[in-house]
């Protein structure tokens, strides 16, 4: 069992630091509000510190999911940063979904200080977090990867070293391209039956069982159909995701034009007031719902 630090206690952080602490790793953990670190240890037992130095201090492992680049500097770098706080030798991993340049300088600290350092976002929402069952794509060395792995497994359903620092993110933009047209793709689908007057459901349930499957389609048709969009990853949060990954597709050539679509579709829904609702509130700007 290993001494760890965990900062950043959000829908995503809060479950996972709490599978680390059930596994029985000795968790302190780090949120900027600090009635929700007090909550965790109600919780989880463990303990929490008033700064992110603190919370680091002779962890093995320091984990780090937060909102984004600025919010990760805020959080590793400076004298209350974890780094500051970290031991040579120690480990920190970033499952914030996060630039590949910024996981490249926090590379490159850590080797200054002698510390190791992995980008590692995550794929499988809160549900994911939740139940332990997280796809982890991670950018590092070989070796800091095999000491952490033991690790990451506590919330980890899958897990693999993608290459050097960044490519972690870089999988992470893969898979966000991925799930940007999936969405839309299942909203049109669910649209055009509803107007063709079919019964959406059944037609889904009969395509789920071939070419068109998907994990979007299997879990999120029912409540796309019910117009529930109150759970999951929010609208605000992929458009985030949406303009990191369009940023480094400028940056490296890539050509993503239903990406780029997609990412203007997202702006008419937070438009319609749904910013807060599930990536799949796609559906709703094609029915032309707001929020109430």
């Amino acid at each position: 069992m290993a001494k760890l630090a965990f900062i950043g206690l959000g829908v995503m952080g809060y479950p996972m630091a709490g599978h680390l602490a059930r596994a029985g790793h000795q968790v302190c953990v780090y949120n900027r509000t600090a009635a929700k670190a007090a909550q965790w240890v109600g919780e989880y037992a463990g303990s929490h510190a008033p700064t992110p130095r603190e919370a680091a201090a002779d962890a093995e492992f320091v984990m780090v999911c937060v909102g984004n680049d600025d919010d990760l500097r805020g959080v590793v770098l400076g004298e209350q940063g974890a780094f500051a706080g970290m031991q040579p030798g120690a480990v920190l991993i970033d499952h914030t979904t996060a630039s590949a340049q910024v996981a490249r300088e926090l590379a490159e600290q850590a080797a200054v200080l002698q510390l190791g350092f992995l980008d590692a976002p995550v794929s499988g929402g809160q549900a994911g977090a939740e139940n332990g069952a997280l796809t982890i794509m991670v950018g590092g060395e070989v070796a800091t990867y095999a000491r952490a792995e033991p690790v990451i497994q506590a919330y980890a359903r899958m897990a693999r070293l993608m290459g050097e620092a960044g490519s972690g993110q870089l999988t992470k933009m893969v898979n966000q391209i991925c799930i940007a047209g999936l969405v839309q793709g299942l909203s049109e689908a669910l649209h055009f039956a509803q107007c063709a007057g079919l019964d959406a459901q059944g037609a889904m349930e009969v395509i789920s069982k071939g070419a068109a499957q998907s994990w979007q389609l299997e879990n999120r048709h029912k409540t796309m159909l019910a117009g529930e969009f109150e759970h999951g990853f929010a609208v605000d949060w992929m458009r985030k995701d949406l303009s990191i990954l369009l940023a480094e597709a400028r940056s490296n050539g890539a050509q993503l034009p239903v990406t780029a679509l997609v990412d203007q579709f997202y702006a008419d829904v937070q438009n319609m007031g749904g910013g807060r609702w599930d990536t799949s509130s796609l559906l709703a700007r094609l029915q032309g719902r707001k929020q109430s």
